[in-house]
Parts: structure tokens; sequence; C-alpha cells
């Protein structure tokens, strides 16, 4: 993906708002003009149309969730660090950008579009061999309970990180989604460590 442009960046960040703020049915050409000021033409200058502004949010989101991850994932620690570490940075990134959760976390918006879906799942993919990865290193280091398959680990804790942040973003963000993140960690650390 190419680097954004300045008004391409603000056109993005609004769309999220909008999303948040309406659903994906109030994000359209005509609200987000109104609401970064412009004219509906000039939103198309930059973009070719709203799926195209939905997939360079998927996009943006999985090129920096890439990189953040792949840091974590070759760092010396322990593999239970690298946990911690991919846990607290979902934390982070959420808690500093709530809006960006009813994007990633909402189905609605890509179960219409192959091109959506595409990316949605290329993101899940990301994640699962990354977290595939760390849990057979943990296993082979009994670093990592041995008697659950690397699969069912991975969809363990993929699943709690998704449905708590999930929670999260349906209460209103009504919890410190750090703090109590953390506490989660602390549980699912104590469910795949070793005996």
């Amino acid at each position: 993906m190419k680097n954004l442009t300045d008004r391409q960046s603000q056109i993005i960040t609004e769309s999220i708002n909008i999303i948040s703020e309406l659903g994906i049915q109030g994000l359209t050409i005509k609200n987000l003009s109104k609401k970064i000021g412009i004219s509906e033409p000039a939103i198309y200058r930059h973009f070719d149309s709203k799926i195209e502004i939905l997939i360079t949010i998927l996009d943006t989101f999985k090129r920096n969730k890439q990189i953040a991850l792949t840091k974590i994932a070759v760092d010396n620690i322990p593999i239970v660090k690298k946990f911690e570490g991919i846990f607290l940075h979902h934390f982070q990134a959420f808690a500093s950008n709530p809006a960006l959760t009813a994007v990633i976390f909402s189905e609605e918006i890509f179960k219409n579009d192959q091109r959506l879906s595409d990316e949605v799942l290329s993101i899940m993919e990301i994640n699962q061999q990354i977290m595939r990865d760390l849990l057979e290193n943990g296993q082979n280091n009994n670093e990592i309970r041995k008697d659950i398959s690397v699969e069912q680990l991975a969809l363990i804790i993929m699943g709690a990180l998704r449905l708590f942040i999930t929670q999260w973003r349906l209460t209103g963000f009504s919890f410190n989604l750090e703090k109590e993140g953390l506490d989660l960690w602390n549980s699912i650390e104590k469910l795949i460590s070793p005996d």
C-alpha cells in the first residue's frame, strides 16, 4: 500500500469516527464530506469509493499491527513475555483509538464485499500464523504447555482477546481496557504455562 496523503489520512480518521458514532450505514460520502468540510467530489479525488476507504482502513491497521507483532515476535525474550507484549500492544492500540474497534470488530462491514472479507481474513491469518509460530516455539522450549494443540491454544488466546475487546466496545468503553486487559492476560498466562 502506498503512503497516504494528509487529506487521505484525514478521510480515513473521520471515516472511522463516523462508523464509531453512526455504524457502517452512517458512513456515506455525503456524511463524510460534511464532517471534513469539503465537497463530495473532493472525496472522490482521494478514494474511488466507500469500499476503497474501508479497505484502506483495514490495510493500514494490518500493516501497523504486522510491524508491531513482528517486532515483538523476534525480541529475545521468553515466549510468555512475547504473548504478554502482543496482548498489551492490542490493548494500548485500541485504547488510544477506540473508534477503530467499530471497524475491525464489525462483521457487518465485510460480509457483502469479497475484497473486505479477503482483507479481514488476511489480518486473521497473519495473527494466527504469528500465534502458532510462537506457541510451537514455546512448546518446543517447554515454555508453553504441550497437552493442548497449538491450533487450539491459538484459538483460545485470539478468541479471548477478540471477545474482550468487543465487550469493551459494546459496553461503551466502560472499563479501563489496559488495566482489565492485563488481568485477562494474567489468567491466560496461567492457562498456557506448563505445570
